[in-house]
Formats: C-alpha cells, structure tokens, sequence
C-alpha cells in the first residue's frame, strides 16, 4: 500500500491556524511527509476578501506563511472566509481545491479507513484515490495550450478525519422534486454504514426549516432499504426558509458533525452559507452537497442526477401527443417540458423522439406572426404533414407574453423567478390565429407532464449515478473535506468547490453543434428576427442560420 496516500488537505496544505509549536497528534501524519507529493507545484494561493496570504513550498522544506492586513481592518473584526483555495503548478495546471477541516481547525486526529479491512473492498487492487489524482475540467485541449483547471478526485482516503463511532450524520432534501433523491439517500446512508460503520444517521424533516422547525427522523439500511424504487423524497422538502444561524445553531446544539445537502443551485448557495458560518465558528463539521437539478442546469458537471430519467418519461408524452395529432385533420400536438432558464430536457426529449417539428427552449429567442414566424412555420408543417408535434421548454417565450410584465418581478421562496404558462397561452394563440385569421380548422391537444416526471422513480442509468454521487460525498466528508459538491466531471467523480457551482448556470449554447443537430431534426427554422428576414429576403437559407449570440439584433 502507497504510504503517501493520506488526505491531500492534510499532506498538500497546512492547517492556516497551525502553531509552530503545536504538538503533532499520536496518529497524525509526519510534518514532512505532508508535502512531498505538491514538489512539482510552484504555489499555493489562499484568497481572502480583506486579507491575502500565499504559501510558497520549496522542495525540501515548508516556508512560513507571510499575511498582510489592509489597514482597514479592525484587529478586532472577525476573521474573513477564504475564497478560492489555488495550487498552481507547471504547464498551466490549476487545480480549484475543495477547503479542509484541518485549513481552520489546527492538530485534528487522524484514523485509519476502515475500508481497508472491508471484505467487500478484498478484490479491489487500489482502495484509495492517489493524493495527487486530479480531473481537468476541459478534456479537449490543443499540443501547446495550458493544462487549465482542474478539480480533486472523489473516492476513498487512507486517512480519515472522523472517528466512525463519533460521527452523526444528517441529510436534507429541498428544492423541488426530482428522480433519484430517495436513491441519493439511501446510499449515503448504507454508504455511512456498510462502509464506514457509521451507526447515526438523521434526516431533516422539510428541507432547510426542518433544522429548526421539526424532529429529524432516524435513518439506517432496514428503513431506506427500498425507498429507491419510490418517487419524492421521504424526508420531505420546502423551498426557502433559510435561516442560517438558526441552521447551524441546530447543527450545533444536535452534535452534528456531517451535512449532507442535496438541492440545486439555490440549495447549494444555502449550503455555502451554512459551510462558511460553520467554519466561522470553528466546528469540526463537514459540508458535502450533492447537486440535485430536473433541468440539468448546474454547470461544471457533466450532468445532473434525475435528468436521464426526465428525458426517457418525457418520450411519452411526446409520442402521445403525436398519437393525437396525427389522428386528426390539422392534428397539433404540444408538450409543455420543464426548463425554468435551460432547455436540456427539451432539447434531448426533441432529439431523442424524431417525431418532433419544433422545439422551443429559453435560450433560443422566438416570434410568433410574420414571415419566418412559428405560425407561419405550423401552417407550412400542417400543409406538409397534416399534423404536427411542438414541444416547449416552461421559460421559453416569457418576454412574449405582455401579461407576465408585472410577474417578471416576482419569485417564489426559493428565490426562482414565477413564470406564466407560456405553453397555455401559445396554444390559445395559436388557435385563435388559425380559427380567426387563417379560417383553418385545428385539432390541438396540450399536454403537461411536468409533475408525472417529477414525480417518478430515477430510471437505472440514474440509480447508479445516484449511488456514485452519494458515496463519493460519503468518501469526501469522512477524509475531512467540507465545502465542497460531489460531481462528475469528464467522467470521472469530483470534489468540486461551492463558488463554482453557484457562479453561473448551465445553458443550452445554440451555437454549438447539438442545437444544429436539433435545427437538423425538425427542420425548423432558428426564428431570425423579421428585419433580418426581409432584408434577405430571396435567400431561403438565411432562415436557418444561427447568430453568433443567439439573439435578434436590436438595431
């Protein structure tokens, strides 16, 4: 066994409250082995709001840390949180680490993994992740461009920070539902025990407010053993009610030293707010999300868990609604899917059916009347079919609708913007278009299957990926990372810091080659802004082509 295999915190970065005289526990790591494996690395950056700090590593020997504090800081003030934790190393290599309990809490114990005398784990030939395993973060590199960022591999440590008789875990489910979160439990717990032999495990009752608000409810294999092949959540789950105080009070006062959160962007923003209020008040309590989005909207990963499963339940309604369609004269189909700011699940559901005519997603700018126009589009399809099927993301076309002007402004607890029913009103339009205007009779059928899909169990491609996030975030909080959000990256599972999954969101890039795909599919044209389309009148291609910015000129 590679005796250099110990939590990349602990041998890579020292403790930022470390005293130089401060005794090194029975069982910690050697001082000097802790930095052999980050030779190669030129630097170590800790970021600070107030305060800037940089380590410097030599070959042989560990530099002290130099601080300088703005003059405008009060010696009295709290100390600020990190921001982002940097190892620069040759050739452009960044790696976005994940924070560390021994980074604030100086002379933590260090235990032995006991997956290491786990028979299950006999036949495995490596049990633990290298100290130095790192995933990039972009795989498609040129010969002479930079190795760029690149996040810590999940998995198994030697080392572990939590002794297993100690530790008194938590999970939390909020946000709205989704395929796979039961899954998502019941592997952390079985994860916890099987493997760790973990035997507290507690579940929020109602999302964040259940913190404070309700009794946990006790979780171990015998009560989660089949709760996978049921939808929801059984833990329950609200949005907002955010009181972080009140949060890590209960963390606190319960003696809770695990979190686990699972939620999306909204959620992992809380749980950011809840890491760093942790770390303020010196608790040794790890922090571990695991990203939860419908709409595979969270960016950095490759995919979010539950969206295989949306995508393969959206194909009935699709093919429903081409059912009814085409059983009738001018027979019109449409699908409202979900895809708040995102059109994945559309964009996938239309690619992966083919019996699509026109996909419409939040990204990808549309008008109505006009040449070029989607009625102009139906009347074409319905001459050319006699039928047609339209699916539509929920946050496509809101600026077309002048009643939702003053909804615009308005969000719901979780702090999501309230749409209108974007797919109703299309449909009414649309009717009232051909009835009234066109004099043509239309059949149309609107289907929404938004809560039948959110509601269902997570198909099996999503069960696995349920269970590798799950004990991935298991693996991470027990070797005393915190801070972070278990992903998949490339492939591969990650260590992912919070900032960057809460930075941005994952949007649909209608100039990248899957929207052309669709384009491709349906025949559809990219809806060019009516300018546009008279000045080029004559050219039939111009319909097609997509802007560099996927929006219609203003000028």
């Amino acid at each position: 066994m590679d005796s250099l295999l110990a939590p990349s915190s602990t041998s890579s970065f020292p403790s930022l409250n470390n005293n130089s005289n401060s005794r090194i526990k029975h069982n910690s790591l050697p001082s000097s082995l802790g930095f052999f494996n980050l030779r190669k690395f030129s630097t170590v950056s800790f970021g600070y709001s107030r305060r800037s700090c940089r380590l410097r590593l030599s070959s042989s020997r560990r530099s002290k840390t130099k601080c300088s504090t703005s003059p405008t800081m009060s010696s009295s003030a709290s100390p600020e949180i990190p921001q982002p934790k940097i190892v620069n190393g040759p050739g452009g290599y960044v790696l976005e680490d994940v924070p560390h309990l021994s980074d604030y809490i100086p002379d933590l114990p260090v235990y032995s993994n006991p997956l290491q005398d786990n028979p299950a784990y006999s036949v495995v030939k490596q049990y633990f992740v290298h100290v130095d395993d790192t995933v990039p973060q972009k795989i498609v590199v040129h010969k002479n461009s930079p190795r760029g960022v690149h996040f810590r591999r999940a998995g198994p440590r030697q080392k572990i920070y939590f002794d297993s008789d100690d530790v008194h875990a938590c999970i939390v489910t909020c946000g709205g539902l989704c395929p796979g979160l039961n899954t998502v439990i019941r592997e952390i717990v079985c994860g916890l025990f099987h493997m760790y032999g973990v035997k507290k495990v507690s579940g929020i009752d109602g999302g964040y407010r259940g913190f404070y608000a309700k009794n946990t409810v006790h979780l171990d294999p015998k009560v989660v053993n089949d709760i996978h092949k049921r939808g929801g959540t059984i833990l329950g789950t609200s949005r907002g009610g955010h009181d972080t105080s009140k949060i890590v009070d209960s963390i606190q006062d319960r003696g809770i030293n695990q979190v686990y959160i699972i939620g999306g962007d909204g959620t992992q923003r809380g749980a950011s707010v809840i890491f760093e209020e942790i770390r303020r008040r010196g608790l040794k309590v790890s922090v571990a999300g695991i990203p939860k989005t419908i709409d595979n909207d969270i960016p950095v990963i490759d995919r979010s868990f539950g969206f295989d499963t949306a995508v393969e339940e959206a194909q009935r309604a699709i093919n429903a609604a081409h059912v009814e369609a085409e059983s009738f004269e001018n027979g019109i189909g449409l699908v409202k899917l979900m895809g708040r700011y995102s059109g994945f699940i559309a964009m996938y559901a239309t690619l992966a059916s083919r019996d699509v005519d026109c996909c419409l997603i939040p990204e990808s700018p549309f008008y109505l009347e006009g040449p070029g126009g989607l009625f102009e589009y139906i009347e074409r399809r319905l001459k050319e079919n006699g039928h047609m099927v339209l699916v539509i993301a929920e946050g496509a076309g809101q600026e077309l609708l002048s009643e939702s002007l003053q909804s615009m402004t308005q969000k719901d607890a979780s702090g999501n913007r309230l749409l209108q029913d974007v797919a109703l009103w299309i449909s009414q339009r649309i009717k009232d278009h051909f009835s009234k205007e066109r004099k043509m009779t239309i059949n149309l059928k609107y289907i929404d299957p938004t809560y039948m899909i959110r509601a269902i169990p997570s198909n099996a491609s999503d069960n696995v990926y349920c269970t590798l996030l799950a004990q991935s975030a298991v693996h991470g909080a027990m070797a005393g990372y915190t801070g972070f959000t278990s992903g998949l990256v490339n492939g591969r599972q990650t260590y992912i810091p919070f900032y960057r999954i809460t930075e941005t969101q994952n949007k649909v890039v209608i100039t990248d080659r899957m929207w052309a795909r669709l384009l491709s599919s349906t025949n559809q044209p990219s809806f060019l802004c009516p300018k546009e389309i008279l000045e080029d009148q004559g050219h039939e291609e111009s319909s097609n082509e997509l802007l560099d910015n996927g929006k219609c000129s203003s000028n």
